[in-house]
């Protein structure tokens, strides 16, 4: 199929990836985000803000504004292939430019950490939204289907209820007709209830209650044998988050419940030795939390990189 967009491909290089003990954690890549989203998608983030913390600069911003991208994590965990949230996916028609009609290689890459699709048991989707479920789907035969043919696809019930009782605009009910619906016709879609302490999924593997960026949000806490880690969702977009909590997405439903939760879960984290893995950060994506001078900071970890693997 011709999107009107060249091939978007990244080289073959080797995946960043952080060992919990029992369970493993890999980012695979879809796109870098174009340099506009970080002053879009959190306006408060000027560049005054972002000299404030000298640290995020240069893997986290640019001279004046937040780096963004889109990925996916790829979890083993008991015995588990399991994806949490699938990016923004090809050919789809999106009212966003920069994410209409890609063409990326993101399969290929998932593949290539031990992930065809095929092999995959689980999809945990963090909140209902565009950039997290494009790659639940891919067109077969001009249909979309869902792209893990044997996995459960799971969300909370408090964001699909609240999705299904609300009236959409075209672009977002466009979205749920090529990427949601098909995968809840094919009877593959779970909803989960997830209590204030959390549910747990799969071994080690917990939904954890983040709303506010949307009703029924939740953040992904890996339980493993050596070490916690925490995907965000859009909890938390960026590291600058972390040393100005009150920085809002201008997409937030409830800010003031957005920031509630970001509160929380960073005070949860800080200073402990459990991981934080950024569902939108740039690389090095991931690092410990760490309180200094009154705000929150990031202590990056680059993690292990591992060669690709034809799996």
């Amino acid at each position: 199929m011709n999107t009107g967009t060249p091939r978007q491909t990244a080289p073959a290089i080797a995946t960043p990836a952080w060992n919990l003990g029992d369970i493993a954690v890999r980012r695979v890549d879809e796109i870098e985000l174009p340099p506009q989203t970080g002053p879009w998608l959190l306006p408060q983030a000027t560049k005054e803000v972002l000299d404030e913390a000298s640290w995020l600069r240069p893997d986290f911003a640019d001279a004046d504004v937040p780096r963004l991208a889109s990925h996916s994590f790829a979890v083993e965990a008991g015995g588990l292939r399991i994806v949490v949230d699938t990016g923004i996916g090809n050919a789809k028609t999106r009212a966003n430019p920069a994410w209409h009609g890609l063409d990326t290689d993101f399969l290929e890459r998932l593949t290539a950490a031990g992930f065809p699709p095929e092999s995959v048991d689980l999809v945990i989707t963090t909140h209902l939204h565009t950039d997290h479920v494009g790659w639940n789907t891919r067109l077969v035969d001009d249909e979309w289907a869902p792209t893990f043919p044997n996995a459960r696809y799971l969300t909370s019930r408090t964001e699909w209820d609240h999705w299904a009782a609300t009236e959409l605009d075209e672009a977002r009910s466009q979205m749920f007709r090529d990427s949601v619906h098909p995968v809840r016709d094919n009877g593959q879609y779970d909803l989960v209830d997830v209590p204030e302490h959390g549910r747990e999924v799969a071994p080690g593997i917990l939904l954890v209650p983040a709303p506010g960026h949307t009703p029924g949000q939740v953040a992904v806490e890996l339980r493993g044998s050596e070490r916690r880690a925490l995907i965000t969702g859009d909890s938390i977009h960026h590291p600058v988050q972390l040393s100005h909590p009150h920085v809002t997405s201008c997409v937030d439903i409830d800010p003031a419940q957005a920031l509630r939760t970001r509160s929380h879960l960073l005070d949860d984290l800080a200073d402990t030795d459990a991981l934080l893995l950024g569902t939108h950060f740039p690389r090095p994506t991931a690092g410990t939390v760490r309180r200094e001078n009154g705000r929150y900071r990031l202590l990056a970890e680059h993690g292990t990189e591992v060669p690709p693997t034809s799996a």
